[in-house]
């Protein structure tokens, strides 16, 4: 049987949009390496993640104002008289 190794260890993700950066375990072979407290950490660059994603940072460009049941007055309004 053949042995696999893999090379599990603490990995850098950081995130390009706002620079901000977090530790956690990974196998995935990265290109870049950062240098934090004076230790080398190999480092993965994400586009999106939790300090930059909207469902997270509550930034919901498009709220609505007004709820299905006042669309659904407002455009029914004349068809039902009160």
């Amino acid at each position: 049987m053949k042995k696999i190794k893999f090379n599990y260890r603490l990995i850098v993700f950081q995130d390009i949009t706002n620079k901000k950066y977090f530790f956690s375990k990974s196998t995935l072979n990265t290109k870049y390496n950062i240098k934090i407290k004076n230790k080398i950490y190999p480092l993965y660059k994400m586009e999106i993640s939790k300090y930059s994603h909207p469902f997270y940072t509550l930034n919901i460009k498009n709220k609505k104002k007004t709820g299905r049941i006042e669309k659904f007055n407002k455009k029914y309004k004349k068809y039902y008289k009160l």
